[in-house]
């Protein structure tokens, strides 16, 4: 029998099969001898408990993907969500672009509070236009937007990442119409609280969509080499091969295809020295990688 993990807690899981059923089971010991964590998202098989009794685990199928923070698997959709309030950190969206090609996760950048003001969406078209990557705007308080949205994650493992505040548990609850603890701003700092404390996977009509903690301290993937930073940056991809030195860093190279673009204006300033800003990044990270 198979299902998929919806909830984990202290080594109780819920799992949800196909026909909408959940049981409660337990992971068996050869997990722990193995090392491995069921985590939410994987897909198992299972034997239901009898009575009162939980069911177990039996074998936890191949992933496609798993992040660590927050710790989950399978995650096919990653809408990265923003909004007019609180002011939108753009290299944070950077850093969690990074990860999703890196993992494989199709990215959604979406622009949340869309009824507070189109800023941040003119920003985000000005800047992640060339990389191919979905803009999509919403309201979850107004409805705007929604329908457009589920469309998109339909048939998709999900999952939504962004600072604390852009309205992420507020937008699932909208999407699947249910009740979640949601935070205020704090009217001093216009921060976000944090609400969500673990982690979980609602499934409502073909929609499937975790419930995470935040992302808000996501960092550069450890482990990435300077020059293959650049190749996580799609609008990049039409001048590969053209730059005078290889590898090119499109940092401060002379005779660099990525800059003459930028002078160009078929970049985007604020993108490319965020890029730049990654890059040293990277490369500290890459010289201390042995300490």
């Amino acid at each position: 029998m198979i299902a998929r993990i919806v909830e984990g807690r202290g080594g109780i899981f819920t799992v949800q099969n196909e026909n909408g059923e959940k049981y409660i089971l337990r992971a068996g010991n050869k997990f722990r001898y193995q090392g491995i964590t069921p985590l939410v998202g994987d897909r198992v098989h299972y034997t239901p408990g009898e009575s009162e009794q939980h069911g177990w685990i039996d074998e936890i199928l191949p992933r496609k993907n798993t992040l660590t923070r927050p710790p989950v698997a399978n995650i096919e959709k990653l809408g990265i969500v923003v909004a007019e309030y609180p002011q939108p950190d753009w290299l944070l969206v950077d850093k969690i672009l990074l990860n999703a090609f890196l993992q494989e996760i199709s990215p959604v950048l979406i622009i949340n509070k869309i009824d507070l003001g189109r800023t941040a969406l003119e920003s985000a078209k000005n800047m992640y236009s060339k990389t191919g990557i979905p803009i999509l705007y919403v309201s979850a308080i107004t409805g705007e937007g929604i329908d457009e949205l589920k469309k998109e994650l339909k048939s998709f493992v999900s999952c939504f990442a962004g600072q604390s505040g852009v309205g992420k548990s507020t937008l699932l609850s909208k999407l699947l119409g249910i009740e979640l603890e949601t935070g205020e701003l704090s009217r001093k700092t216009m921060r976000g609280k944090q609400t969500t404390r673990h982690t979980q996977l609602f499934i409502r009509d073909e929609v499937m969509l975790f419930d995470t903690p935040g992302f808000s301290l996501l960092n550069v993937p450890e482990g990435i080499e300077p020059h293959e930073l650049a190749l996580l940056y799609p609008e990049f991809n039409k001048y590969l091969g053209q730059c005078k030195f290889s590898p090119c860093y499109h940092d401060t190279e002379p005779e660099c295809a990525v800059s003459m673009a930028l002078e160009r204006d078929e970049l985007n300033l604020d993108r490319v020295e965020r890029y730049r800003l990654l890059l040293a990044e990277v490369r500290h990270m890459w010289q201390n990688r042995y300490n």
